[in-house]
């Protein structure tokens, strides 16, 4: 039992945030562990480089002020570069009164973030919604079958119409209220692998176009089990492939070099997500879609898992937000990237190991 309190530096090596401390010059002088997982490199080849030079190009404005010595800063959903890679964050930027030129960096990853109050009441809005629906939908089913039988024969197909646009928007209604719901399934270990194959089967089992594309699998075989939701871990597993296949296939049609690639690996480091009950969880079990589209619009990178936001012409918008909800209720955290670089889109999911939570 640890009867002292923990020092300065074990608190700031704890935070699930990276912190960097820059000098005058804007030089890196130390970092946490969260900040050397977050920009991918050791502190020891963080220490004497420029931060900006790591994170940037930024936004003039907000270089501007981060270069300014004695400027304190707040930016809020700032893009950054991390390699060939960029990331979505909060900064903060905070003199050190008794240190001229000294500041404090905070880098708060919004993706690893959780939602908001606001967040939550809109993820319930639906289930609400829904409710209040689904009866009147029943009623107007039955009597579109009921005007069938009376019809002639060449007026039935508008009955027909009728049923089908109400049984669409039965199965719209039905995957809303899985994203409103506030009830988790248990979670227990399971094999990170077999729930990737299971996953890729049922799409292929439902006549899925995931027949004309390459789907690579590049695991970790000592990858040890991930506490999940099995069946919740598996419907994540679905949408991401599927979205995979549609941006490879969409951007190089079936006959091109359309690949995804589904790899599983153990990463090192402080990957933590904030639960429910206020305690971080490591998060070292990684599961990365990959695939060569176009990637995402810019314009909807920052709103990717929000409902009812989709770059598909007949997207719902409800697939990713739901991809969120599963992944949080399961404690573990769903993010994108694009890598200008080799040209593919990520969509990493980061989930507990199953001994790590009791």
């Amino acid at each position: 039992m640890v009867n002292h309190r923990p020092d300065a530096h074990a608190q700031i090596a704890g935070l699930i945030f990276a912190v960097v401390l820059i000098d005058s010059r804007g030089v890196i002088a130390e970092v946490n562990h969260a900040a050397e997982d977050l920009l991918g490199t050791s502190a020891s080849r963080l220490i004497g480089t420029r931060l900006v030079e790591r994170i940037g190009p930024l936004d003039p404005r907000v270089e501007a002020r981060l270069v300014a010595s004695d400027e304190a800063l707040v930016a809020r959903d700032l893009i950054i570069a991390i390699g060939t890679t960029q990331a979505r964050v909060n900064l903060t930027a905070s003199p050190l009164s008794s240190y001229s030129g000294w500041r404090v960096v905070t880098l708060s990853q919004i993706g690893h973030e959780e939602a908001s109050p606001g967040g939550d009441a809109l993820l319930g809005a639906p289930a609400v919604l829904a409710h209040e629906i689904k009866n009147p939908l029943a009623a107007i089913r039955g009597a579109a079958q009921l005007a069938a039988r009376k019809l002639a024969h060449g007026d039935k197909k508008l009955a027909r119409m009728i049923t089908d646009e109400v049984d669409r928007i039965a199965r719209l209604i039905d995957r809303m209220q899985q994203l409103g719901s506030t009830r988790t399934g248990p979670v227990e270990a399971c094999n990170p692998h077999e729930a990737i194959r299971a996953a890729i089967a049922t799409m292929r089992a439902a006549g899925s176009a995931v027949g004309e594309i390459e789907i690579r699998e590049e695991f970790d075989p000592s990858l040890p089990p991930v506490l999940a939701n099995r069946d919740a871990l598996e419907q994540v597993l679905i949408n991401l492939i599927s979205n995979a296949r549609d941006a490879a296939l969409g951007h190089h049609g079936a006959g091109g070099q359309s690949s995804v690639i589904v790899q599983t690996r153990f990463v090192s480091g402080l990957a933590f997500s904030p639960i429910r009950s206020g305690r971080a969880v490591p998060l070292p079990i990684e599961i990365t879609i990959s695939d060569n589209g176009s990637g995402i619009d810019p314009a909807l990178q920052g709103h990717v898992f929000e409902p009812f936001v989709s770059s598909k012409p007949a997207g719902q918008g409800l697939g990713l937000s739901l991809v969120r909800k599963l992944v949080r209720d399961m404690n573990g955290n769903v993010s994108h990237d694009r890598d200008a670089h080799t040209g593919l889109t990520h969509f990493r999911l980061h989930l507990p190991q199953a001994q790590d939570i009791v």
